[in-house]
């Protein structure tokens, strides 16, 4: 009856191993994946691969989406002041 116990035990701790490379694997690529994106990204823009640079163009990407959706909605004068703050953003970051 020991043996079988133990077979199971060693049997469980085999799965749950792995479970867990599986994990470490696909996240390890997935993060990999992420960082050569961004590189990739960066790289075509000229900008450099930074937090700082990613908020910045995330920002200014957001404002021409402001203005995107004040055109929409027929907002002339909104439409040219976040496309204005959308392309002085971009402007600082793209140079």
């Amino acid at each position: 009856m020991q043996e079988f116990f133990s077979w199971l035990g060693e049997t469980l701790g085999e799965i749950i191993r792995f479970v867990v490379d599986l994990l470490i694997v696909f996240f390890y690529n997935l993060g990999a994946s992420a960082r050569g994106f961004f590189d990739g990204l960066a790289s075509a823009l000229g900008i450099p691969a930074t937090l700082v640079s990613m908020a910045v163009l995330l920002l200014g990407l957001w404002l021409l989406y402001l203005a995107l959706r004040a055109l929409l909605r027929r907002r002339i004068v909104a439409t040219l002041i976040w496309a204005v703050l959308g392309v002085v953003v971009l402007s600082w970051l793209i140079y």
